[in-house]
């Protein structure tokens, strides 16, 4: 039973099937969303950035949201030691765990935000210009800032007005997903050495710089699910305003990767935890938004199997369930199971990248 399957758009099919897939090609690595899930791909990761990118030489842009982005960081962090470093944040994710205070069925977002930012503190404080000095990796942190246009319901965290301002967002993006733009708009924090190599045309957006003073704070705004942990406000060098899971606008980054195919790496790798490519975190309901596109032409997207994915505790993947599910002792035990497993995507990645043609299935 393969526990790895390989799916592609057109270009990256036909390009695999000529020459293999080799780390030279790739320019690009997105993360997804996803919470827990994303602790399936550890392994994956250790073996790409620790081992498999070293065959190469070319800069790579790295672009996460919520838990991607946190992956992502960890891996231009890593540039010593990329095992320990994932193995940290592997541990830091399973081994986090919330007071429920008298009368609540689960933790305050204050009380969320406040210990996740700490997380983020024990890993990341201080070593920010570490991040931002790898020689070959690009950071690039996704959020979602509430429009400061409009009816303005998103642009500070309120009581009435989150929640009034969210339905409001459901609505728009169960019509057309440009009308979410409205409510919401993406912005990309970005290592200033490089900017993202995409055209981000296809929902509202803006960049601005990654920054020593506001990496951690883009990375916990990327983190923020509303309503689970607090916005974070007033990010430095960025505009005013509340950020917010990057996940509501980029749930799988199903982005218009094209632009890179012009360039002398023009594949762009996608570890990912299912095949599916959904837009935004508001599209989960939204079949028909989980089709692939021309964006993806020239992706190859790695993903484990159903049937290996059956085999893991549960028979699932982990998931943010799992905190009112389970008792602390039991989700972690599961979690740390299936971190081990993660080892076998690696172990079949490295077989893989060994061929001198590889025939992926289309996305």
């Amino acid at each position: 039973m393969a526990a790895l399957q390989v799916f592609a758009g057109p270009a990256a099919k036909a390009r695999l099937a000529e020459r293999g897939l080799r780390a030279e090609d790739v320019g690009l690595i997105p993360a997804a969303a996803g919470g827990p899930k994303g602790l399936i791909l550890n392994g994956l990761d250790r073996h790409l950035f620790g081992d498999w990118l070293a065959q190469s030489r070319q800069t790579v842009h790295l672009v996460g949201a919520s838990i991607g982005a946190w992956r992502m960081a960890t891996a231009a962090l890593a540039h010593r030691d990329v095992a320990a470093a994932f193995a940290t944040m592997a541990e830091a994710y399973v081994t986090q765990d919330y007071d429920v205070l008298p009368g609540d069925k689960r933790p305050r977002p204050e009380g969320v935000s406040r210990r996740f930012g700490e997380i983020l503190g024990e890993i990341f404080m201080g070593r920010e210009a570490e991040v931002l000095a790898h020689p070959r990796l690009r950071l690039h942190v996704l959020t979602s800032r509430g429009q400061s246009k409009g009816l303005r319901l998103l642009a500070r965290e309120g009581r009435l007005r989150t929640p009034l301002g969210y339905l409001g967002a459901f609505a728009a993006n169960a019509v057309s997903r440009p009308l979410l733009g409205r409510f919401l708009e993406r912005v990309v924090f970005s290592d200033p050495r490089d900017r993202l190599p995409l055209k981000l045309t296809d929902f509202t957006s803006r960049e601005v710089h990654l920054s020593r003073a506001n990496l951690r704070g883009a990375l916990l705004a990327s983190c923020s699910i509303p309503f689970w942990l607090q916005a974070q406000h007033d990010l430095p060098g960025a505009p005013r305003g509340a950020y917010w899971d990057g996940g509501i606008t980029d749930y799988h980054l199903h982005l218009d990767y094209r632009a890179l195919q012009q360039t002398a790496a023009p594949l762009v790798l996608y570890p990912h935890f299912q095949r599916q490519v959904v837009p935004g975190w508001l599209d989960k309901a939204l079949k028909g938004r989980h089709r692939a596109t021309p964006f993806l032409d020239n992706v190859v997207l790695l993903c484990p199997s159903p049937e290996w994915i059956a085999r893991l505790p549960g028979a699932k993947l982990p998931d943010r369930n799992d905190f009112m599910k389970l008792d602390v002792a039991e989700r972690q035990r599961r979690w740390r199971v299936a971190v081990a497993e993660s080892e076998r995507l690696a172990e079949e990645f490295a077989a893989l990248a060994g061929r001198d043609s590889v025939q992926a299935l289309a996305l």
